[in-house]
């Protein structure tokens, strides 16, 4: 999906990750994690802001030094170590569809 623009200031936006989370959550300043990725930090910092995009190559360094994955700095709070997903990952494969019929249950019904 292409950026879109910060209103009022003409510069893309990019869609939020948790990336800047989770450095805060592993404790590292961004001089700390951009040195470690080869990247300054005021670079790491616009892409934490999503004013600058990122390739895949640097969200595995990133992911790598920060003791997680891809996917999790994307879409993951490190703050929240139960997220649905982790449930879904653990579960058996009866287990998964009962899963999706409550899930599909509460949306439709709204309770």
């Amino acid at each position: 999906m292409p950026p879109s623009t910060i209103p009022g200031m003409g510069q893309p936006q990019y869609e939020k990750t948790f990336i800047r989370a989770w450095r805060k959550y592993r404790g590292l300043t961004l001089e700390q994690l951009g040195g470690r990725i080869g990247m300054s930090a005021s670079g790491l910092s616009m892409l934490e802001r999503g004013a600058r995009g990122y390739a895949q190559e640097t969200l595995e360094a990133i992911a790598k030094n920060l003791g997680t994955d891809p996917a999790s700095l994307l879409l993951r709070d490190p703050k929240n170590p139960e997220p649905i997903w982790v449930l879904w990952e653990r579960a058996k494969p009866a287990q998964r569809a009962q899963l999706l019929a409550i899930a599909e249950a509460l949306i439709k019904t709204g309770t």
